[in-house]
């Protein structure tokens, strides 16, 4: 294998496993190894990761460490929620949206660095090796890819800290026991899933959640937030405008300290299996719920049942890993058309793990006080609806002559 790879770009988290990546691919293929750390907004520090690819011999110029955080949530997140998109009815997809802006970016260091492949660190019984290839390859067809845990023997939690020892990597303390649940972070959500989680009837410890506190313990009052949307994207809360990032920590602010955002999901992945999996959502969760409060002001219905048709298929698309497929675009182009006139302010009441629409107003809004009142008007004949539902009828009144 030695010479098959002359320069690779390994998405790396200085964690254990990208560590032991890291060691394995320089000792298997003898290549340059570049490393890239993206900052999503995962919570954590990223510096260390510098340190520890240093120690282990990568040199300043092949060490990437990029915040991402605010082009994560304006060209990956917001387009993704004005389409509404929901994974199997309820997922927000935090962890699905962010491998294709990893991938992208991977990508583009290859090509800076004149890298002749990529590697990633996800298992072969997930859905993110998908993800990520699937990404590569649609932005770099002839690169090569390399999966070091479809490729090596290293399979097992204890084989893994013994090959570190060996080879003298850095091990955080926690990593020598078993962790309880695994867990994967962005700005949009952080993600638990294995060990304790892995029996569907095990209900989470509370100790485990980090993003929001339990509704039981959420604030006796409600919290009331206003959101301004723009063609479909918020811009600003209570008022104040944010970059797409700070919006959402904003957001995540509110929702957590009101309890909101957590999902507990039986799934099922693109490889074949069901998994478990625990979500904190808490800023997506509001946002989700705002944006639909516009829509419904706004959209025509013709529109608006469109986009709900549409999108599950998309969702599935994001999910399964194909946000760079010709579908996914051509979808998205239709939801940014319709996202145009999606523009006005949302009122929310944010209490004890609930978001509740409370108030919607919008220059471009549909709804017409003098058509619907239940007072007198001169604007709706109502005569006019006897021949609609005669016409609506008509076809199944010719069937119940015909067939008795």
């Amino acid at each position: 294998m030695k010479g098959d790879v002359k320069k690779v770009v390994l998405a790396y988290s200085g964690g254990l496993d990208t560590s032991i990546i890291l060691r394995w691919l320089q000792d298997t293929y003898a290549c340059e190894v570049v490393t890239f750390t993206a900052d999503l907004g995962q919570g954590e520090e990223l510096e260390p990761a510098r340190k520890k690819a240093q120690l282990m011999g990568i040199k300043d110029e092949n060490i990437f460490i990029d915040d991402l955080r605010e082009e994560f949530v304006r060209d990956f997140v917001f387009p993704m929620f004005r389409a509404n998109a929901l994974y199997e009815g309820v997922y927000l997809l935090g962890t699905s949206i962010a491998r294709p802006l990893i991938a992208k970016r991977q990508i583009e260091i290859a090509n800076q660095v004149g890298a002749d492949s990529v590697s990633h660190g996800a298992t072969g019984k997930g859905n993110d090796q998908v993800r990520f290839e699937l990404g590569y390859y649609a932005l770099k067809p002839d690169i090569k890819v390399i999966a070091p845990w479809r490729l090596w023997d290293l399979d097992s939690r204890t084989k893994l800290l013994d090959f570190a020892e060996r080879h003298q990597i850095p091990i955080a303390k926690d990593k020598r026991g078993e962790a309880p649940y695994s867990t994967d972070a962005n700005l949009l959500h952080i993600s638990y899933e294995g060990k304790a989680l892995e029996d569907p009837w095990t209900e989470p410890d509370e100790d485990m959640f980090t993003r929001s506190v339990s509704p039981e313990n959420a604030p006796d009052t409600p919290t009331y937030v206003e959101i301004e949307f723009e063609r479909g994207d918020a811009v600003a809360v209570d008022g104040e405008r944010l970059s797409p990032a700070a919006l959402l920590t904003r957001l995540n602010a509110l929702g957590g300290a009101n309890g909101i955002g957590r999902l507990d999901l039986v799934e099922n992945r693109f490889v074949g299996m069901k998994s478990r999996g625990v979500y904190e959502t808490p800023g997506g969760t509001v946002l989700h719920v705002a944006h639909r409060a516009m829509e419904s002001l706004t959209l025509d219905r013709g529109e608006a049942h469109l986009k709900d048709d549409l999108m599950p298929r998309y969702a599935e698309l994001i999910y399964n890993g194909f946000w760079f497929s010709p579908e996914r675009i051509a979808i998205q182009t239709m939801i940014d058309k319709v996202a145009e006139n999606v523009t006005g302010t949302v009122r929310l009441k944010l209490y004890k793990g609930s978001a509740t629409v409370v108030g919607r107003k919008s220059p471009r809004s549909l709804y017409r006080l003098d058509y619907v009142t239940f007072e007198a008007d001169s604007v709706y004949d109502q005569r006019d609806a006897q021949g609609f539902i005669k016409l609506n009828a008509l076809r199944m009144r010719l069937a119940k002559m015909a067939r008795g």
